[in-house]
């Protein structure tokens, strides 16, 4: 997932800015506590969201993955005076987590945390969202982008994470590889997408940054 060395890495940390104390808690806590800590944001993409947020100044965002809320809580940094963020997640297991990590911040009351299939829930969402990001299942991103770009405003944004998979997108594909398929058919898509604008972030596993013409 990390494509740089090291040394240079810790280096890229310790000249960004620093996690706030509760972050920190939540990448320690997450590391010892909670499977597959590799999910996390962690520090420098974290830092990177939060500036994105703070320079589209969004109302609304929408975050579909939550997984223990670090990503959430950088993005929820940008928010606009009254802005709110919704959260979507499948996974009912760390909820009782993710909700004291938020009660913990200074966002409490600007986020909504739901639980369940977002394919479900997007269409029920009566909001138009001006920042969205999309960090859940691989096999999904394709639709996930197809049921939100005709709904957001020229302007928005879409942050899709992970799109570099580890390297696996410039390497042969598997027949049984479904997740680097579907990132391979998401980039691909987006690329060709006469409705938005483009650019690749080479940052920790790829960020896709993605912005409605």
């Amino acid at each position: 997932m990390e494509f740089i060395d090291d040394k240079l890495a810790r280096y890229v940390e310790l000249h960004s800015q620093q996690e706030s104390s509760l972050l920190k808690i939540i990448n320690r806590e997450t590391h010892l506590e909670v499977l597959r800590p590799r999910m996390l944001s962690g520090h420098l993409q974290g830092r990177v969201l939060s500036f994105l947020s703070k320079m589209i100044k969004p109302k609304a965002i929408l975050e579909i993955g939550t997984y223990t809320g670090y990503s959430a809580l950088c993005l929820a940094e940008g928010l606009s005076h009254g802005g709110r963020l919704t959260t979507i997640d499948k996974n009912g297991e760390l909820e009782d987590r993710v909700k004291r990590y938020f009660d913990e911040s200074e966002f409490a009351t600007q986020i909504d945390f739901i639980i369940g299939d977002a394919i479900k829930i997007i269409p029920t969402l009566n909001q138009e969202f001006d920042l969205i990001f999309i960090d859940a299942d691989k096999s999904n991103y394709l639709n996930y982008f197809n049921l939100l770009v005709d709904r957001i405003p020229s302007g928005a944004f879409i942050i899709a994470d992970n799109v570099l998979w580890s390297g696996k997108v410039v390497e042969p594909l598997k027949e049984d590889d479904i997740d680097t398929k579907a990132l391979l058919d998401f980039n691909k898509f987006v690329q060709l997408d006469s409705r938005v604008e483009n650019v690749l972030f080479p940052i920790r596993d790829g960020l896709m940054i993605i912005r409605k013409i």
